[in-house]
């Protein structure tokens, strides 16, 4: 595959993952926004942002769950989440790094 070709299938998934993205917003606005539909878009983001950490933490071993605890603890006091994700990733890396990878 050519440089060209490689940055046409990169513009290409760009657009296609806009367009999802750009689509679902718009979609919503002909959505009647009941208090249940309202709850269910508001735990919407957690609720995949867990499934996607339960399983990687399950197969991650001993680094996983240091790196989510460490996340848990950090989001508690710091009460940001991007940093807390930033400790917890920082937090995996030094125990492969000192512990070795599982």
């Amino acid at each position: 595959m050519s440089t060209s070709q490689a940055l046409l299938v990169v513009f290409a998934m760009a657009l296609v993952t806009y367009a999802t993205r750009a689509g679902g917003i718009f979609l919503v606005g002909f959505v009647p926004m009941s208090a249940r539909t309202e709850n269910f878009l508001r735990y919407l983001a957690g609720a995949v942002l867990v499934a996607l950490v339960v399983p990687a933490t399950v197969r991650g071993g001993p680094e996983g769950y240091v790196a989510v605890g460490v996340a848990i603890l950090a989001r508690l006091v710091l009460r940001q989440a991007l940093p807390a994700i930033a400790l917890g990733i920082l937090a995996a890396a030094l125990w492969r790094a000192y512990m070795g990878a599982s």
